[in-house]
């Protein structure tokens, strides 16, 4: 099993913290880069690594960054806004929006670095920052390859449920509650969080395998993070209804998209979907018996997508 602070402490990658702007918001990152490899004359290839929604990057975002620094590249993980370390409040929005442009701002942070390659930075998204990570390339053109691992639409996912599943007495519910709680903190009472992932292992039991693998990750293992909750706040889930991340996947053509997805992960019809919907330069990658969460963390399934990563952005950005 990899979990971040076995991963990097049995690494020869140097981690440095820092911190960049997504407007006046500070955003918490840290650097990943092995000082035995060579840096490039015309500098290093970086790529932009988001954490999953409810996580943070000392999770599955830095075990990825600390494996693929240690194959030459320069990589960055950051906790979103409102998230983590990161400042912003109220504590835990997930606002898809901000999300995306978090990725755009820890861009602008990569470019004004002198040891990066400005022709040469990459972006991976796991889980919702998937998502995240398609919608912002989809506009910026600066992102030169785009890759993702257990893709998910948070969007869709609050809309419909995990696979399409709720009623649409199921979605009036849920708006429902929505609007009730808005309304009671616009009259002062307290902000109410919603998990992301079940709070308790009986909660759990009653749920899809990905809940129940979530609730085991993220409230029950080595992974565990104390800033990392797992929660969202329900007044302003709203604008998560709103989120379509896959609106304009072709604009991303002519540059590369890689989207890898665990063969048995129940979120996998994210991936055919973006792969339909995505231009010529596109490649969907099955791991064999893996499902969505197993991507994170379990040691065969993770080695395997790093491999593929490697493969797919020195082609395609060279190292």
């Amino acid at each position: 099993m990899y979990y971040y602070d076995e991963v990097l402490d049995n690494s020869h990658v140097n981690v440095s913290h820092t911190t960049f702007l997504h407007d006046s918001i500070p955003i918490a990152a840290n650097v990943y880069l092995d000082p035995n490899k060579e840096k490039p004359a015309a500098g290093y290839t970086a790529i932009v690594i988001g954490h999953p929604t409810g996580g943070v990057k000392e999770q599955t975002a830095g075990v990825y960054a600390v494996k693929l620094a240690e194959l030459g590249f320069l990589t960055l993980t950051f906790d979103a806004a409102y998230q983590g370390e990161s400042g912003g409040s109220p504590r835990y929005l997930e606002d898809p929006a901000a999300r995306v442009e978090d990725f755009r701002c820890a861009l602008d942070y990569l470019l004004s670095r002198s040891d990066v390659n400005p022709d040469t930075i990459g972006v991976l998204g796991i889980c919702a920052s998937g998502g995240y990570a398609i919608h912002a390339a989809q506009t910026d053109i600066r992102f030169k390859a785009i890759a993702t691992v257990s893709m998910a639409d948070l969007g869709d996912l609050f809309q419909n449920g995990l696979q399409r599943t709720q009623t649409e007495d199921m979605k009036a519910a849920f708006r429902q509650q929505i609007a009730e709680q808005r309304t009671k903190e616009a009259r002062g009472e307290t902000v109410v969080y919603s998990p992301f992932v079940p709070r308790t292992a009986e909660n759990a039991a009653s749920m899809p395998k990905d809940y129940r693998e979530g609730y085991e990750y993220y409230r029950n293992s080595p992974a565990a993070h104390p800033n990392a909750p797992s929660q969202f706040v329900l007044s302003r889930a709203s604008r998560i209804l709103d989120f379509t991340a896959l609106s304009h996947v072709d604009a991303l053509s002519p540059r590369p998209l890689l989207l890898i997805a665990g063969t048995e992960a129940q979120t996998r019809y994210f991936s055919e979907e973006a792969f339909e919907k995505a231009g010529p330069e596109k490649e969907l990658y099955w791991v064999a018996d893996a499902t969505h969460i197993e991507m994170y963390y379990k040691t065969e399934y993770v080695d395997a997508a790093v491999n593929k990563l490697d493969e797919f952005y020195t082609a395609k950005l060279g190292k």
